[in-house]
Formats: C-alpha cells, structure tokens, sequence
C-alpha cells in the first residue's frame, strides 16, 4: 500500500493512515489473493530523529471480517546528503491458515535518490518453510511527475521463489498514478516469471495482469 499523503503531529511524532481498495493483493509479482476486491487499512507512527513503526491489515471486501494478510514494520531513515537518503527496516507478514506457506519476516536496507529512484536489498525468511529458509532479493523502482497531478512508476526486482527447487525469478511493474489531496488513483501492469509447481497450481492463484489500487489517506 502507498504510504499516507497526510499526517497529524502526535506525542512529538507524526500520525498517519490510509484507507484502500485494490483489484487483488499481488507481492512481487506473486498472487496473495484471487483476483477479488482487497480492503487495506494502514497506520503509521514517525519521530523526528528517523524511527517509524507502522501496521497494515487487507480484508476481502466483500467479507471484512475475512483477514488475507497483517503487517508490522519498524525502520529508521537517514539523511545521507541533499539528493540522498537511507533506510534500514524489519518486516513481519501473517496471513490465514489457507496462505500460512507466505508468513514471513525480512530485514532489508533501502537507498533513495531524491523521490525519483530508490534501490534495495532483502533478506527473507519463511516461517513454515522445511527446506533453505533465508533468501536474498533486490529491487529498484522509480518515479517520475508528468503533470502536478499524473506520475509514472515503473519498478523490477529479482527474489528466490518459495518453491524449490525453482531459482530466482524476476518480477516488475509499469503504472500511472493519480493524485489529488488526500486520495490516489493507481493502476499498474505487473510481470513475473515466477513458477509454481505441478502439485501448487490448484492451490495457488494466478497474478492478473493488471492492478488498479484507489487509496484515501488521513
């Protein structure tokens, strides 16, 4: 989920949050969910000196009380130059029994190029998984303003697949957003040459093509 446009000083940090409904929950080019309306709410909390924790949670929105995945993040930024900066996080996913194989936590390093480009490195590990459980990744993504309103996005990473003994596969993104005060309008054509096993095809659903994401942030 995109990260709030508006916040509120709280306790000498800022408060903030966002509410979105996404066409179906996709990670790294992985499908999460069938391709289903998905509910995402949002909160996050950051100091003056760097630290920011936040939390998420994504329902089916035609069931609410239906939770696909929850999130907690704690990371620290840093101010590197006047173009550069930095940031060092933790990450924890859950997900329902029916998606347990995807719960997962990851350490990764981040560094941004103004608001235009931002490269990174990952270390995940699987909490169910029996075999290898520490896989690296990296990603780039960039964006750039065509209008006071319109940005392109485009994005590409390249992750170990869940499944052995498949390899590392790629995955990437190219979207246009919209944005005007507190809401965003986003949708993006997503790729991955990922592969699921034989036995998994049945279980696993499919990533469409496309993502439209619609967010309203506080």
């Amino acid at each position: 989920m995109a990260l709030p446009l508006h916040a509120t000083t709280v306790g000498g940090g800022t408060l903030g949050g966002g509410i979105a409904l996404s066409s179906q929950l996709v990670d790294r080019g992985q499908a999460v969910t069938k391709a289903t309306p998905i509910l995402q709410g949002l909160l996050s909390w950051t100091t003056p000196d760097g630290w920011a924790l936040g939390v998420s949670a994504s329902a089916q929105a035609r069931t609410p009380g239906r939770m696909v995945e929850a999130m907690g993040q704690l990371s620290h930024y840093w101010t590197l130059s006047d173009d550069w900066s930095m940031q060092a996080g933790a990450i924890y996913y859950k997900y329902p029994a029916s998606s347990r194989f995807f719960d997962r936590s990851e350490a990764g390093l981040h560094w941004s190029w103004r608001d235009v480009l931002t490269v990174g490195v990952s270390a995940t590990h699987f909490t169910h998984a029996d075999h290898e459980r520490t896989r690296g990744g990296a990603d780039a993504n960039f964006h750039w303003p065509l209008t006071d309103e319109l940005s392109l996005s485009l994005g590409a990473g390249v992750a170990k697949s869940y499944f052995d003994p498949y390899p590392y596969y790629r995955y990437g993104h190219a979207g246009l957003a919209w944005t005007r005060g507190a809401w965003r309008v986003e949708l993006d054509r997503v790729a991955a040459d990922v592969k699921t096993p034989r036995y998994w095809r049945s279980r696993s659903p499919e990533a469409e093509p496309w993502v439209a994401t619609v967010l309203w942030s506080f």
